[in-house]
């Protein structure tokens, strides 16, 4: 199983308990090539489409960026799943989720807070990572880091802009303008790339604070 294949299968349980009974109309956000969470929504019965450039060329999916999707409207669920921190605008792309959503629609959120992702964090993530071989963007940010000679707070920093990634703070100011937060919790993120660590390993370092917890799940309703 891949790193993609066990955070979804981690992950599917959280989205799961926050939706409605099916059949509720969900659209995944950047569900990306292996399809998001649209084939277990489908098979629990949701009328599900996932909307992502590298989405899997099937019916139930749309090959384009969210922001330029034919409009939907009176959608049940929205689910963006570390999909909104690459997005070019984010601001556009939550004012089209609330345009996007019933009346009485749900939007959840998971996310990644890469501002908590500390030097000791990095630190017990790449003393857990599997043989180079097997190597994902841990390994690669691990070595980028090594061979940049920079302090972890600075190569963090510059790899983040250099990326364009979103700050999980800026994310959830937005969403707060337009959505009622029903739920909002922190959580493991780094499991799945890691061989050597289990979501529980992960959970326990968070708890005795030897690391930070930088997933951000946010279940928010129109205002």
């Amino acid at each position: 199983m891949t790193a993609a294949q066990r955070w979804l299968a981690a992950l599917w349980p959280v989205v799961r308990c926050r939706l409605p009974a099916p059949p509720a109309q969900v659209v995944e956000i950047g569900c990306g090539p292996l399809g998001g969470f649209v084939p277990m929504l489908r098979s629990s019965g949701y009328d599900a489409v996932g909307v992502d450039p590298e989405a899997p060329n099937e019916q139930s999916y749309r090959r384009v960026e969210f922001e330029r999707l034919e409009p939907l409207q009176d959608v049940d669920v929205i689910v963006a799943s570390t999909s909104l921190h690459h997005v070019a605008d984010p601001a556009q792309v939550v004012d089209r989720v609330a345009s996007t959503l019933a009346g009485a629609g749900t939007l959840v959120v998971i996310e990644w807070d890469w501002q908590a992702f500390d030097e000791p964090t990095a630190d017990w993530c790449f003393q857990r990572l599997g043989p180079d071989e097997e190597a994902g963007w841990l390994h690669r940010r691990r070595d980028e880091w090594l061979t940049s000679g920079q302090p972890w707070s600075a190569y963090v920093r510059e790899w983040a802009e250099e990326e364009q990634l979103h700050s999980a703070r800026a994310l959830l100011r937005l969403l707060d303008v337009r959505f009622r937060r029903k739920h909002f919790a922190h959580a493991p993120y780094f499991f799945p790339d890691l061989a050597r660590a289990t979501e529980e390993d992960e959970a326990a370092a968070i708890e005795a604070g030897q690391i930070r917890a930088t997933r951000v799940d946010y279940v928010g309703m129109l205002r």
